[in-house]
């Protein structure tokens, strides 16, 4: 949605500015009325395309920023502080910028009159809607400094749980960088030098004649191979931005050997933790059920939890549709169904969660120890099959002279 600059008159008389996201102005202008404003300005806020510091404001907010926002406001408010007096407090204190405004910003419209899950709807793209859902929950049950301590945990597993992957995963990207850098190098710097050593007449293997191929073309059509880069990945993400290109990439890699199992894993653990903490803040299983789905981030469990929640919905039990779906390991399915018949199915979800987060780590660990000595294999072979394709005219040429 469109972000909109206002200008409002408060019942002393003093003004006030802010922002507000909202379909159109006049929507902004019901909202503001509603809060007691007398609205003077109401305008679309331009934001410049090559600003840093708008790049700053839109920038996602971190799972760690988020998580201590949660700790810290639950444990102003079991010290008996207004809601609106700790807010503005950490709207100062926030670091992050895109948090820090949204905080401000919803600390005003609090003090206007407005819910806090109400302002925090201002800010999807700060608090997701399952943000939203919990603290309405704790909002309605009067347990909100408990809820945002369940919030809080909640996103720091969350955090911890992609830390274990990215740590698994950012050393292949590092040295698959590296490779490319040097093979980037060698192509461009090297291999010219290389053609100077040539005997003239000797005949070119098949192998020499591709590296100089590529050389050549790096180094005189360079810019088709950026145009060419370009295409590809712009391709690529509008394909991902589609239901059958996210489909298919999300089955890709639960297909990867070995990272295919650590996704997979992950993925139910972080459904497990998320439904978990949806059901003990008081919300709704169905609601829940699609919350949790779609906090996952991956299309094939969404579907498989949407269609076990419209089961649900017709009174089945939750464990038969997830087993249905063929996503979920049969041990999950036996815990859900314990837990469904002697009513601790909070309990047994953080166990599943505690049980698959411990095998990430697990997997994360033998990965690095795995793939440290066969990624530098990886590029001493790479390196050394370009090298024996540069020799090999120089070996041909003593041959034929020996001959």
């Amino acid at each position: 949605m469109p972000m909109f600059s206002y200008e409002v008159l408060d019942n002393q008389g003093r003004l006030t500015t802010g922002q507000l996201e909202a379909e159109n102005e006049a929507a902004v202008i019901a909202r503001l009325r509603g809060m007691g404003y007398m609205v003077t300005s109401v305008q679309q806020a331009r934001i410049p395309l090559l600003s840093f510091r708008s790049w700053r404001a839109e920038k996602k907010v971190s799972l760690g920023d988020l998580s201590l926002f949660c700790r810290q406001l639950a444990a102003m408010l079991n010290a008996g502080i207004p809601l609106t007096r700790c807010l503005f407090a950490l709207g100062e204190q926030v670091t992050a910028p895109a948090l820090k405004r949204a905080v401000n910003e919803i600390a005003t419209n609090v003090e206007a009159g407005m819910s806090f899950s109400e302002a925090l709807e201002d800010h999807p793209r700060v608090f997701s809607k399952l943000f939203v859902g919990m603290v309405k929950a704790g909002e309605i049950g009067g347990t909100l400094e408990e809820t945002l301590g369940h919030l809080s945990e909640q996103l720091q597993k969350d955090k911890s749980l992609r830390d274990n992957i990215r740590s698994a995963t950012v050393y292949p990207a590092m040295i698959g960088v590296f490779s490319i850098v040097v093979i980037l190098v060698m192509m461009i710097f090297v291999v010219p030098i290389f053609v100077r050593m040539f005997p003239e007449g000797v005949s070119l293997p098949l192998p020499t004649v591709i590296v100089l191929s590529i050389s050549d073309s790096l180094r005189t059509k360079w810019y088709w191979w950026i145009a060419c880069f370009t295409l590809l990945v712009s391709g690529l993400r509008v394909a991902m931005t589609h239901p059958r290109g996210e489909l298919f990439w999300a089955r890709v890699k639960l297909r990867l050997p070995v990272f295919g199992a650590l996704i997979h894993k992950a993925t139910v653990a972080g459904f497990a933790r998320t439904l978990a903490t949806l059901l003990n803040g008081g919300i709704p299983i169905l609601q829940a059920l699609e919350s949790a789905g779609e906090a996952t981030g991956n299309i094939l469990i969404r579907r498989a939890v949407l269609e076990a929640k419209d089961k649900v919905e017709e009174g089945r039990s939750l464990a038969q549709p997830l087993e249905e779906s063929g996503f979920f390991p049969p041990m999950v399915i036996q815990m859900i169904a314990v837990g469904e018949e002697s009513g601790s199915l909070v309990s047994l979800l953080r166990r599943i969660a505690d049980f698959f987060e411990e095998e990430v780590t697990i997997m994360t660990k033998g990965l690095t120890a795995m793939l440290e000595p066969l990624l530098l294999v990886f590029v001493g072979l790479t390196v050394g099959a370009m090298v024996i394709a540069l020799y090999l005219p120089v070996f041909t040429a003593v041959t034929q002279m020996n001959m």
